[in-house]
């Protein structure tokens, strides 16, 4: 596809008052689904590979409501909620944007254009956008919820008709250009590149909030805190922002190549699935974890981040210790959990669902990352039309990290603003995902 005017401005670094003169296309290069192609996968399909379903092309341009902006979307990332989307699982995503139709028409299409992550330029605004201008630089933020619902006062995780950006809502980041609620956007952190800073949102202000933030865990200092998957796309931040609590990370890998990054990463407590031969299904596998984390930090963990699911949720609840939490987000590897019960009433243990974040949790990580404190997990780049490719990456776990996607951006390592701040944090700590295992 052709490149239109205003991509090339962005991409030129035009001025806002060039932007908004330039004409917005009528179409643009996104990576989607198609409607006509839900069922495409055989029930027993034991390998319903993202690469047949994911494509990447010509998409019409939607009009923008009043509150919503329009993004030229110089990166983007995969998460793994476009892995569901391609696989059309637990249920077609097509479903969520016929509901959400019945509100608002222009999300129920015969394309659903994906991603829940981006950063970009702001090229237009409604007419109800108030605290954003053309020419911003910005990185979105997943929730998207209707403002006037009075709960989203409260917590717009509680909102009835929250959805996730990309995943729940046409129109995402894995484009040329996105439509984002003014209401999702927070100032892209100007040390970062395109790529560095599209990485980050979901996953970050995800684990936050089960981490730190008031409704989640609650992690005080010396907390032990066992992250699943410690180096993948949530992992990778958990062990971030427990090190900089006060917490003590006790993280779990799949391989010896894996639990080395963690501990370049900082994180001096490893567990590696793989020595357990057993596996974690049952409470010997069980007792043999727990007693691994007693043998190298002392004590049980009063905090389990949990995000894997059906193969490990059983083991979560075992091994956190009396009075403790296992604070869920996810289920990757099945939803239907299993645990003996016995473990957690009896031992006064706390199970704590963990949604996303809301907005003032996502501007409270994104400050984090934009004082340095906090460092993208990003592994590899790939460009758009390898959307696809990438995706695959991720729904293979051949990844470590955040997987991230060039869109506008013709090369990676562009939009770095604050070169004194990188300087400072250094390249060997920004792009630590970024040396091979």
């Amino acid at each position: 596809m052709k490149t239109t005017a205003l991509a090339e401005a962005v991409v030129a670094g035009a001025e806002p008052a060039e932007l908004a003169r330039l004409d917005v296309p009528s179409a643009y290069r996104a990576a989607h689904l198609r409607k006509d192609e839900v069922g495409s996968f055989d029930q027993d399909d034991q390998d319903k590979d993202v690469r047949r379903t994911l494509h990447v092309g010509e998409v019409p341009m939607p009009e923008l409501a009043e509150d919503e902006v329009l993004v030229a979307v110089m990166a983007s990332a995969i998460n793994y909620n476009t892995v569901w989307s391609a696989m059309f699982e637990p249920v077609p995503t097509f479903a969520f944007l016929e509901r959400f139709g019945r509100s608002d028409a222009r999300h129920d299409l015969p394309v659903h254009v994906l991603g829940s992550d981006a950063a970009g330029v702001i090229v237009r605004t409604g007419r109800a956008v108030r605290r954003w201008r053309v020419g911003d630089r910005v990185v979105t933020s997943p929730a998207y919820v209707d403002g006037e619902d009075p709960v989203v006062q409260h917590d717009g995780m509680l909102a009835g008709d929250l959805r996730a950006w990309g995943f729940e809502t046409n129109f995402g980041g894995l484009a040329d250009f996105a439509v984002v609620k003014s209401t999702q956007l927070l100032a892209k952190p100007r040390h970062l590149s395109w790529e560095e800073a599209a990485c980050n949102m979901l996953c970050a202000s995800t684990a936050y909030r089960m981490l730190v933030g008031e409704r989640g865990a609650r992690m005080k200092q010396g907390d032990v805190v066992l992250l699943w998957g410690a180096t993948g796309g949530l992992g990778g931040y958990g062990v971030q922002l427990v090190r900089n609590g006060g917490g003590i990370p006790v993280g779990v890998v799949g391989t010896q190549e894996k639990a080395e990054l963690l501990r370049r990463m900082g994180c001096p407590y490893v567990v590696d699935r793989s020595q357990f031969d057993g596996g974690l299904a049952d409470e010997k596998g069980w007792r043999r974890l727990g007693a691994e984390i007693r043998r190298q930090v002392g004590e049980d963990p009063a905090i389990v981040f949990e995000h894997t699911g059906r193969e490990t949720f059983g083991a979560s609840v075992y091994v956190a210790k009396r009075g403790g939490a296992v604070v869920t987000c996810g289920s990757s590897s099945g939803y239907a959990h299993e645990y003996d019960n016995r473990h957690l009433w009896m031992k006064l243990k706390r199970i704590i669902g963990s949604h996303g974040a809301n907005y003032q949790e996502c501007h409270e990580v994104n400050r984090l990352i934009a004082l340095g404190m906090v460092h993208p997990t990003l592994s590899a780049v790939y460009p758009l039309e390898e959307a696809a490719q990438a995706a695959r990456a991720v729904q293979l776990n051949q990844h470590v990290g955040k997987v991230g996607v060039l869109a506008l951006a013709p090369s990676e390592d562009l939009g770095i603003e604050d070169h004194a701040l990188r300087a400072r944090i250094g390249e060997d700590r920004l792009r630590l995902f970024r040396r091979p295992l």
